[in-house]
């Protein structure tokens, strides 16, 4: 016989008073440091313990009873149930305090080496439709908010298009309205899932991976293009055309229009072929007159307005003068690297996955370049002390890697290589902290520029230039 678990505690007027990872706020109780959802510091709360271990717990707010200076309005209906956009009930200044702070505990508790001070953090001018890339899950058992259950109603239609719920891979929160993309999101989104029910076709059931609408992605760019792809879980012919087509007649200003079947359990579609339905398989980005082509696979910076400002910082702390040999690490579809191209003598970029590589090369054919070079692989499998004997030893080394980071092998070839420059871009300053503490050896810190790529939200971008000893 299973042993009962002990009832947690509601805590009244407990005190709201920092803010922590992941985009939650903290207090204290019992002496222990306490995880709060969607709370903002100043909150007076009753708070409902929803775990308790031995060195921290967690709560849910279930009375606000005095509510902080800080607290602002938020502006989607959604918040505090859809996964996203944690900080919407905080200012937009104080998002930029905490993201600033973020950087500095993480250099100053991780990393543990000598540096400047932090330049402040640039702002994103837009901190609504900000977004060029959204993917939206089509589900047959929509959640039920609190107030939806509190209703006593009986809801028979669960079909939902929307994002997952946090914790409940199932349940798929219907969205009415977003504002992290331009309003042409919306709309294509609304219509789909209003023709797909009106036709009625079945919306997919995620624990028995059965059903015919799985997916949308919806890309835009700041040129005005649209990409919409739809994923379908069934290849059931008639039926796609008959959506496709009806997704063509209603938005026909679309660039591309493309779609998928994806019968496997999991929703990556890195390995499945894309079928285009009208228009062209890609929408283009500009930057400075250069042209980026963007395919459904293709990685980009999810902020096009605020990637352009991140490339200028990095441009910047590089100091080219036309005669560097560039590494480029990490280039995913060489924007960096044709973005600075013009710039110094050659790029060299390296990436993991092959399709980018393909775009990278694209992208400088589209646009002229001629003193790029890219190469397809693991990081530490082609950046090899022999790479760089054969190549060239670098100038100036640009890394972007994943929130990971970077792999020792690769810090050891760096460090061996002994680039004049380092520019560090990151989206996870804790693991851009480790590997500056490992660079230590030979490098500086020179510079620090904090960017928010993603207002409302925890995540910050840190660029960090680094100059040999």
């Amino acid at each position: 016989m299973s042993r009962k678990r002990k009832e947690l505690p509601i805590v009244e007027n407990f005190e709201i008073t920092g803010v922590a990872a992941e985009g939650k706020s903290l207090g204290r109780w019992n002496d222990l440091v306490t995880f709060v959802p969607f709370g903002a510091p100043g909150d007076v709360v009753d708070l409902r313990i929803t775990r308790k271990k031995h060195n921290f717990a967690e709560g849910t707010i279930v009375r606000m009873v005095r509510p902080s200076h800080l607290r602002v309005e938020p502006l989607c209906r959604h918040f505090g149930v859809c996964g996203g956009c944690k900080w919407q009930h905080l200012p937009y200044s104080y998002q930029l305090q905490c993201k600033q702070q973020q950087v500095v505990d993480a250099l100053e508790r991780i990393a543990k080496v000598e540096i400047p001070a932090i330049n402040p953090i640039l702002g994103s001018e837009h901190t609504e439709h900000y977004r060029n890339k959204l993917e939206f899950t089509f589900s047959n058992k929509s959640w039920l908010t609190a107030e939806q259950l509190a209703s006593g109603q009986e809801f028979t239609d669960r079909n939902a298009a929307g994002f997952h719920i946090p914790g409940s891979f199932d349940k798929v929160l219907n969205i009415e309205h977003c504002h992290l993309q331009d309003e042409v999101s919306n709309e294509l989104r609304l219509f789909i899932r209003q023709y797909v029910a009106r036709q009625g076709y079945t919306f997919y059931d995620i624990r028995q991976n059965t059903g015919f609408m799985r997916m949308t992605m919806t890309r835009t760019a700041s040129t005005g293009e649209v990409m919409q792809v739809l994923v379908f879980g069934e290849d059931n012919r008639p039926a796609i055309d008959d959506v496709m087509g009806a997704v063509a007649q209603r938005f026909p200003s679309l660039t591309s229009l493309m779609y998928v079947v994806n019968t496997k359990v999991n929703d990556s579609l890195a390995d499945q072929q894309f079928v285009l339905f009208s228009g062209r398989d890609y929408i283009e980005e500009e930057m400075e007159g250069l042209r980026f082509r963007i395919g459904p696979k293709s990685f980009y910076q999810t902020n096009s307005r605020q990637a352009y400002e991140l490339y200028k910082v990095a441009r910047r702390m590089a100091h080219l003068t036309g005669e560097e040999l560039v590494y480029d690490l990490y280039t995913g579809t060489g924007t960096i690297a044709n973005f600075v191209a013009r710039q110094c003598r050659q790029v060299i970029g390296i990436e993991y996955v092959p399709e980018a590589i393909d775009d990278a090369r694209l992208n400088s054919r589209v646009n002229g370049i001629e003193n790029t070079l890219f190469y397809a692989g693991d990081m530490k499998d082609v950046l090899t002390d022999d790479f760089v004997a054969q190549h060239g030893r670098p100038d100036v080394m640009i890394v972007d890697p994943p929130r990971a980071g970077m792999h020792e092998d690769v810090v050891h070839v760096i460090l061996n290589a002994e680039p004049s420059r380092i520019v560090y871009v990151s989206c996870n300053p804790a693991t851009q902290a480790r590997d500056i503490a490992m660079l230590d050896e030979k490098y500086r810190v020179e510079e620090i520029q904090p960017v928010d790529m993603f207002p409302h939200t925890h995540h910050v971008e840190n660029v960090v230039a680094l100059t040999l000893k």
